[in-house]
């Protein structure tokens, strides 16, 4: 192979990687979702069910807080809000995947005092997630339910990355679901 052959097959190679690699970044940040309507298929998310020592109400409002309460610096970290109604808001979620990297999702969240709250994804790693966190009263306190489903495309291939999207997506859930318990049952001083 000539010189000049190795070069520029060496430089083509690298291109086709830096494509790859910066492919792969956009899917996995959600900056280049892939929605293509063909081969779906959807997986359920959860069930998580969790009971707080906390009424309804508390629980309701200390999800809410977020989205339709004032923002701390903290919470600024994970969401921004985009746009706000009276019951339903735009937001942006940001979720570390390690490093430098992020993932963000924009999702609507809609708000059904006192009993649910429900989020629908439009922009992220997937085309198609739905999800909801129900409130149920119980004598002892409030029962929250998690639950959607998650929807990728391309057959097999899509089945896979939804398979590690929705693992990473229901650790995420679960760990913001023991910060509403811990933050409803300070509230409530249980």
């Amino acid at each position: 192979m000539s010189g000049r052959r190795l070069v520029r097959t060496a430089a083509w190679t690298a291109a086709g990687a830096a494509v790859a690699v910066g492919g792969y970044a956009g899917l996995v940040s959600g900056a280049l979702p892939v929605d293509l309507g063909v081969g779906r298929r959807v997986r359920p998310l959860g069930p998580q069910i969790l009971d707080i020592a906390a009424p309804r109400d508390v629980v309701f409002d200390v999800i809410a807080q977020p989205y339709l309460g004032r923002t701390t610096r903290a919470t600024r970290e994970k969401v921004q809000v985009l746009e706000r109604g009276s019951d339903m808001v735009l937001a942006a979620h940001f979720t570390p995947l390690g490093g430098r990297w992020k993932a963000v999702t924009v999702e609507t969240v809609r708000f059904s005092r006192p009993e649910r709250v429900g989020f629908r994804l439009v922009r992220g790693p997937v085309p198609y997630v739905v999800e909801s966190f129900t409130l149920t009263e119980l004598p002892t306190g409030t029962r929250l339910l998690y639950g959607g489903e998650l929807g990728t495309d391309l057959w097999r291939a899509g089945a896979w990355w939804g398979g590690k999207v929705a693992a990473r997506w229901e650790a995420t859930v679960a760990g913001s679901l023991a910060s509403v318990k811990e933050e409803a049952e300070r509230r409530s001083g249980r």
